[in-house]
């Protein structure tokens, strides 16, 4: 099966987007999950892993709400504050939906670096790693020596780096995201998402823009550690979905067929236990 592990929905009187602005004109609206599968059945895609948008748990219960009216969407990232007072017992609660694959704060809005590494949110990530949730890392590059720490001091904790960490392509930087990557990938047991990269690219993306960073990422991983995803309704800033769809298959296309269902599916049925009850 292929499928989707990033795209979004939301509806735009919950309130609770901030970052979601009247001028971002391609974004401001409503979307749907039906609008997510209008533009990905075209390419084979029959699942998706649908992504918080709200630092809310309101939101979660939101998207955990759509998971149960639509049998594309295959599982949930959703969003609890980590740090607050009772949040172990939050992880277990929300565990319990039966969508819910795993958490993402959002970390590349916060201002402290260093965030994820206080000591008060050990419990909650522990519960995280008792309940089989995974932890999606929405990073920059300047985040990633923190997270390689992380996983140090939570070796149970399966880490996903959203958007292969977001490298600024528009200004051709390569370091210190590249070896903070290939880090990464030989220290941890994290996996990354070949995703929302267009976006990180200069407007309007020249064909293969992107493909050091693609490249770099599916070397240092390999293809049993990457997991492919749209970014669908945000990707549409850059690009259209059909574009991102042609880069990645020019990417994959000298992978063994075998090695290409990975990227494109498998890793992340594995990854999220997606189909599980």
């Amino acid at each position: 099966m292929i499928i989707d592990a990033h795209f979004h929905c939301w509806q735009l009187a919950r309130g609770d987007y901030g970052w979601l602005k009247p001028e971002m004109v391609p974004l401001y609206r409503d979307v749907r999950v039906v609008d997510w599968q209008a533009q990905a059945s075209a390419f084979g895609v029959r699942g998706g892993v649908l992504v918080q948008a709200a630092p809310t748990e309101a939101e979660t219960h939101f998207l955990l709400d759509q998971a149960e009216a639509s049998a594309a969407v295959l599982g949930v990232v959703g969003w609890i504050d980590l740090s607050a007072s009772g949040a172990p017992d939050r992880v277990r609660a929300l565990a319990l939906r039966r969508h819910l694959r795993g958490l993402r704060p959002m970390l590349h809005d916060i201002a402290d670096k260093r965030w994820i590494l206080q000591p008060a949110l050990a419990p909650a990530l522990e519960a995280m790693v008792e309940t089989g949730l995974v932890l999606d890392a929405l990073v920059r590059p300047a985040h990633l020596p923190h997270l390689l720490t992380l996983a140090g001091r939570h070796p149970g904790l399966q880490i996903v780096i959203d958007h292969a960490a977001k490298p600024n392509i528009a200004g051709q930087e390569w370091q210190p995201w590249a070896h903070w990557i290939a880090r990464m990938a030989s220290e941890t047991t994290a996996v990354c998402k070949l995703s929302g990269i267009l976006t990180e690219a200069a407007y309007p993306p020249t064909r293969h823009a992107v493909r050091p960073w693609a490249q770099h990422v599916l070397t240092c991983f390999g293809p049993g550690r990457v997991i492919w995803g749209s970014d669908w309704p945000v990707l549409e800033l850059a690009a259209t979905y059909a574009c991102w769809w042609n880069e990645t298959q020019d990417l994959l296309r000298a992978l063994p067929a075998e090695n290409r269902s990975a990227v494109m599916g498998r890793n992340a049925e594995r990854v999220y236990g997606l189909g599980e009850e």
